[in-house]
């Protein structure tokens, strides 16, 4: 505590035996008071000496940056294996404008060979800004030109610094101009000043003399603020223990600042340093500021964690969380990324604002906890009372003239006159004097104003907060910690009865059970004048013993109601403050204001709860409708009455192969194909539901689904039409495999047809085969009739190979199935064919998967489907052309066969697996008229195989075959 000389002498005086005192002599004291005085009057001439001249150089600096224009390539150049590299590149700067790409290294500008960045830096200054520079590069193996044209450097950055030292010296200032003798204000001064210099100090790098005084001012600055700010620190509020321990560890603290100074120091202007060495030491300042800084910040956290005396705490909490906060970020996002490579990123220069936060911390808790102005309460004390004396004898004067006034000039008014005369100046002069005595409690009691302000501005605040509990206990806290109480309540209506009390929130009181709340219910004058009061919680004769028993537990001697719209809504209780006393009337005042925005907040926190759970219900049940219209396994979408789409479900994600965000709000036009919008316009005026059954609806993938639509009008409770619902319901599959079944149905008929006209042809085909070759060896001696035998034998074989083929089609059962490899059979087929392949200039590509696994099956049933699907091939290829046979296996074993060949018409695939089907009903020369058997033989022993098989093709382009069998499994002894 900091007091005067006369009274710190009576106190020391008091502590002292009278037998003891001694007294200095009047020359010893009278020196003691020049020495102090010379050292108040030369560190005033001194900071004002240096504040003077640092504020004239960051003047003149902040003109000459302005008014010089540093030129800049919008390159990051830097010196490494003996040259200069370019690092980075600015996009669409000047250098990348120009062609110059990372890693580029620069080998002369100007026609000035390059090796050092110091060299190519002097050659950017003689060019300037906004002129072509020639630059010479080496890029790879090859050598290149580039002209950039030099953009003037932003400064932007350097403006934002310098604002942050103006506020450090603005608020040095202040502390210094209103406490200047106060324990620790020189050096927080001398800190906010060494700020200052660090923050406005930038060479702009004309490298003359001034610009190099600036340059060694920033450096000193530099080394100076961080040792400034751990130094200050460790001094207050209160000495730190280390530093009454070893006295020589202040001194110590600006050792590291003075070893790199001087360092730097000799790299420039001794070793003739490169621009990397600059580098390589500007990361070291970096640095060495960041350890200070958390250093600082680690002291203030140890100081407030260690600190007993609770005003110590609270004068120490704005301080270690101001250092943090502004500490932190710059750390973190400035120094790291700025020390270590790599880690920059553009926005990081944004963080260094963040150490504007430092001076306005410690001025924030200078002047809001008074830490150098401890015996302002007695100045201001005294202030007031001289000053309140002065409004008294100006008031009382002021009535005195004006009364001889009226004597004077009005004599026959008499006493009466005077009387009045007096009256009626007090009543004037009563407003002025408030409004004075206002404006000095503002000034002389700003604190006691400003936590009033805040409580009422909290207050009004109360009903931003919708939820109830929370609001309720940001009340208790705040009115406990203003107004310093030792416990608090907060009781709330019950919602099935206005006069009804619950205990919602409390503060300091232990039993909460079993409270009778009946007598805040009852009707009392004191309610209306706005509060309840107990003196004594236990002694309250007018109360039944159930409320005196609840008044005694809850200790609570104010109970404020809260209303709103004429009825009670809550009930304030508070007991009295932390030192014994009972709150002031101001307080309560206070409180019944507060009071009643509380009962606002209550009413309106109730009415967002049940509108919460009024959402809460609406939005079940929205989610279960949408659930529903989710879950069904139709497409649905809805459609305004402009036609854009307003609602997609899923199924309509996937069966049309569009996300919903794409198709949201959208027209249907923009979506679907003119054939459906076309049928739909055709239904959407009429009423009713239209239906379109198997519409074949081309998807964005390229794809035709086949769909049933029905569109029907979507009417409102009203049934008012607000659009259109459409539902479609997808039934490719189910078309697909009604085609199947129609297939199978086919060729099971013609089974049964094969089986019963086989049997009965096969006999007089035998007999005609055996006649003729009989009579071919009669009659070999006459050619006309050999050559009709012949032709007669020759058909005879080609019906019996058709009854054959008839058979096979139409057998079920009667092979042996095994495990069968797959390439074998291929193999094998391909063998059989390579004669006729090579005659018909067929060349076959084969991509048989190793490894591949076994199907269960008949292999001599599978050679027989390959032999027809490579026939039909090499018939698809007369002229020759391209057999491609592949294989390979994930969920079951694929086989894959193509050809280059003339391909299938669009009207005839679907037909090409029903029996006596054949597009070869002219056969060319040398060749077999088709018997239309072949696929639907195939077909069969596939589906004997629980295979599948699929036909891609295109006129001119090639037909290709897909067939799928299951992989063999293989049962599991467990």
């Amino acid at each position: 505590m900091v007091v005067s000389a006369s009274i710190q002498n009576e106190v020391l005086a008091g502590n002292v035996h009278p037998s003891q005192r001694t007294s200095l002599p009047s020359t010893r004291q009278s020196e003691l008071s020049m020495n102090r005085d010379f050292q108040i009057r030369f560190t005033a001439g001194f900071l004002t000496l240096f504040t003077v001249e640092a504020i004239t150089l960051a003047w003149i600096n902040f003109q000459k940056e302005s008014q010089f224009v540093a030129p800049y390539d919008g390159v990051s150049w830097i010196e490494r294996k003996g040259g200069v590299f370019a690092d980075r590149v600015e996009p669409a700067g000047p250098a990348a404008r120009a062609g110059i790409e990372q890693g580029d290294q620069m080998l002369a500008a100007n026609g000035v060979p390059i090796s050092r960045l110091d060299t190519l830096v002097r050659q950017m200054y003689s060019t300037g800004a906004w002129h072509k520079v020639r630059y010479s590069l080496h890029r790879g193996a090859f050598a290149l030109d580039a002209a950039p044209i030099l953009a003037e450097q932003e400064h932007t950055f350097n403006g934002w610094l310098r604002l942050i030292g103006l506020i450090y010296l603005g608020i040095g200032l202040y502390v210094l101009f209103r406490r200047w003798t106060a324990p620790g204000s020189t050096h927080f001064y001398v800190f906010c000043l060494v700020s200052f210099a660090f923050c406005s100090f930038h060479f702009t790098g004309k490298l003359n003399s001034f610009d190099r005084t600036i340059y060694w001012g920033n450096i000193l600055a530099n080394m100076l603020q961080p040792a400034l700010l751990l130094h200050f620190v460790l001094t207050f509020p209160e000495k730190h223990v280390a530093l009454r321990k070893y006295r020589w560890l202040g001194v110590s603290i600006y050792a590291p600042g003075l070893l790199l100074l001087g360092y730097h120091a000799l790299a420039v202007t001794s070793s003739q340093a490169s621009e990397g060495l600059l580098w390589r030491l500007d990361r070291l300042w970096m640095a060495y500021l960041a350890i200070y800084f958390v250093a600082s910040a680690a002291v203030l956290l140890h100081s407030y964690s260690g600190a007993k005396r609770p005003i110590l705490r609270q004068q120490l909490k704005w301080l270690t969380r101001g250092t943090v906060l502004a500490i932190t970020p710059f750390t973190l996002l400035y120094v790291l990324p700025y020390v270590i490579p790599g880690m920059g990123f553009a926005p990081m220069k944004l963080s260094v604002v963040t150490l504007g936060i430092l001076p306005l911390t410690f001025g924030y808790a200078i002047f809001r906890y008074r830490l150098m102005d401890v015996d302002l309460i007695f100045k201001r004390g005294m202030a007031y009372t001289f000053a309140a004396m002065a409004i008294a004898g100006a008031y009382f004067t002021a009535i005195a003239l004006v009364g001889k006034l009226v004597q004077t000039r009005i004599p026959s008014a008499g006493t009466t006159g005077l009387v009045l005369a007096i009256v009626v100046t007090a009543v004037l002069a009563d407003p002025l004097r408030k409004w004075i005595q206002e404006r000095m409690d503002r000034v002389f009691y700003r604190t006691r104003y400003d936590y009033r302000q805040t409580l009422v501005e909290f207050g009004r605040e109360l009903s931003a907060e919708p939820d109830l509990d929370k609001m309720l206990t940001a009340v208790v806290d705040r009115l406990s910690r203003t107004l310093l109480v030792d416990r608090m309540a907060i009781f709330l209506s019950s919602g099935e009865r206005a006069d009804q009390f619950i205990l919602a929130k409390s503060f300091g009181i232990q039993q909460t059970a079993g409270l009778d709340l009946a007598f805040l219910s009852i009707d009392r004058p004191e309610l209306y004048e706005g509060h309840i009061f107990f003196d004594n919680t236990h002694h309250v004769p007018r109360e039944n013993a159930n409320a005196r028993e609840t008044i005694a537990r809850l200790d609570l001697n104010y109970y404020i109601p809260c209303r709103a719209q004429k009825s009670t809504v809550a009930v304030l209780g508070l007991g009295k403050t932390v030192t014994g006393d009972f709150l002031s009337s101001e307080d309560v005042e206070l409180l019944e204001t507060v009071a009643g925005y509380l009962a606002i907040a209550i009413q309106n926190s109730r009415l967002y709860a049940s509108l919460e759970q009024k959402v809460a219900q609406y939005e079940r049940l929205k989610d279960f409708n949408e659930n529903i219209v989710e879950s069904i396994n139709v497409g649905v979408l809805a459609v305004d009455l402009q036609d854009r789409i307003e609602s997609w479900n899923s199924q309509m994600e996937v069966m049309y192969a569009l996300p919903r965000r794409q198709a949201l709000t959208r027209s249907l036009g923009d979506v679907f194909p003119p054939e459906f919008i076309e049928e739909f316009s055709r239904v959407r005026q009429s009423p009713g539901i239209h239906n379109l059954y198997k519409f074949r609806l081309p998807v964005p993938t390229g794809e035709t689904r086949t769909v049933n639509v029905a569109i029907a009008p979507l009417v409102t409770k009203k049934f008012n039409v607000a659009g259109r619902l459409i539902i479609m319901d997808d039934i490719t599959e189910r078309v697909e495999l009604e085609h199947q079944l129609s297939q199978s149905d086919k060729l099971s008929s013609i089974g049964l047809l094969a089986a019963g006209v086989a049997h009965e042809v096969n006999t007089p085909l035998a007999v005609i085969s055996s006649y003729a070759q009989m009579l071919s060896k009669q009659v070999q001696g006459d050619a006309q009739k050999s050559t009709l035998l012949e032709k007669i034998t020759r058909q005879t074989f080609r019906a019996s190979e058709i009854v054959n083929n008839l058979l096979n089609f139409s057998r079920t059962s009667g092979a042996e199935f095994a495990e069968v490899d797959v390439n074998r059979v291929i193999v094998d087929t391909l063998s059989l064919l390579e004669h006729q392949f090579k005659t018909g200039r067929i060349r076959v590509q084969d991509e048989l998967a190793a490894h591949l696994p076994p199907i269960q099956g008949n292999a001599g049933r599978l050679q027989q489907v390959f032999l027809n699907l490579f026939l039909n091939a090499k018939d698809a290829m007369p002229d020759g052309g391209t057999l491609r046979i592949a294989t390979s296996n994930g969920d079951g074993v694929s086989v894959t066969v193509s050809d280059s060949g003339s391909g299938i018409a669009q009207e005839h695939i679907h037909r090409i697996y029903d029996p006596f089907f054949t597009t070869k009903s002219v056969a060319p020369d040398g060749q077999k008229r088709g018997t239309g058997l072949g696929l639907s033989v195939t077909y069969g022993i596939i589906q004997e195989h629980a295979g599948k098989i699929r036909v891609e093709s295109s006129p001119e382009q090639g037909t290709t075959f897909f067939i799928d069998f299951p992989m063999l499994r293989k049962a599991v002894n467990v």
